[in-house]
C-alpha cells in the first residue's frame, strides 16, 4: 500500500535531519577538546579535497588538545595548511610529523554566542521536519481525492504523521538542550 511507503520514507527523512544535526554538532566547540571539530575538515591532498579521517588519526588526549597523527607524513603539511585556512581559529604545531592543537578556553560571551547558533542550528533542523510532515500530508491527501484511501485512512495517516513529527522534534529539543547545557556548562 503506498500509504505505508509515505510513512516510512518521511520517518526516514526525518531521522535522517535529526542524524544530521548530531553530525553538526560535533563540530560545534563546546570548550572541551574534541576530534569532532576537525574530523571533517577538508584537506587539499594531493589535488583533491579528502576528509581529515581518512588521511590522520585524531585523539583528544585531555580536554585542552587535540593530537592529528598522519598516516603519511608528507601529509602533515596540507593538514596543517587545512587547519590555518579553517575558520577554527586554531593554531597547529607541528613535531615529528604530529600535529598538535592547543584548544584556548571560551570565554562566557562566546560561549552564549556559540550557543544560540546550537539554537539556531536545531531549529532550521525542525523547519526541515515540518516541510516533510507538509510534504507526507500533502501525498496523503492526494491518495484521499484519487478515492486510494478513505477519508478516515486519510484522518488516521495525518495524526500518525504528527505523532511522528513530535517525536523527532522533541529529539531535536532534547539534542539542542544538552548541547547548549555543554556548551554554558564547560
Amino acid at each position: 500500500m503506498p500509504l505505508k511507503k509515505i510513512m516510512k520514507d518521511h520517518e526516514n527523512s526525518m531521522k535522517k535531519a535529526v542524524e544530521f544535526l548530531d553530525a553538526e554538532y560535533k563540530g560545534v566547540r563546546s570548550g572541551r577538546a574534541s576530534t569532532g571539530l576537525v574530523d571533517n575538515l577538508k584537506v587539499d591532498y594531493y589535488g583533491n579535497l579528502t576528509p581529515l579521517l581518512q588521511l590522520a588519526t585524531t585523539s583528544a588526549p585531555d580536554a585542552t588538545s587535540i593530537v592529528i597523527k598522519p598516516f603519511d607524513p608528507s601529509g602533515a603539511k596540507d593538514i596543517e595548511k587545512a587547519i590555518k585556512a579553517s575558520d577554527l581559529g586554531l593554531s597547529p604545531h607541528t613535531d615529528g610529523g604530529v600535529i598538535r592543537l592547543t584548544i584556548p578556553p571560551m570565554s562566557q560571551e562566546r560561549r552564549e554566542k556559540v550557543a544560540t547558533q546550537v539554537k539556531n542550528m536545531g531549529e532550521q533542523q525542525k523547519v526541515s521536519i515540518r516541510n516533510i510532515r507538509r510534504d507526507a500530508n500533502k501525498k496523503i491527501d492526494d491518495l484521499e481525492k484519487s478515492k486510494e484511501i478513505s477519508e478516515d485512512q486519510r484522518d488516521r495517516s495525518k495524526k500518525e504523521v504528527d505523532d511522528i513529527t513530535k517525536k523527532y522534534t522533541a529529539q531535536i529539543d532534547e539534542a539542542i538542550k544538552v548541547k547548549v547545557k555543554e556548551i554554558l556548562s564547560s
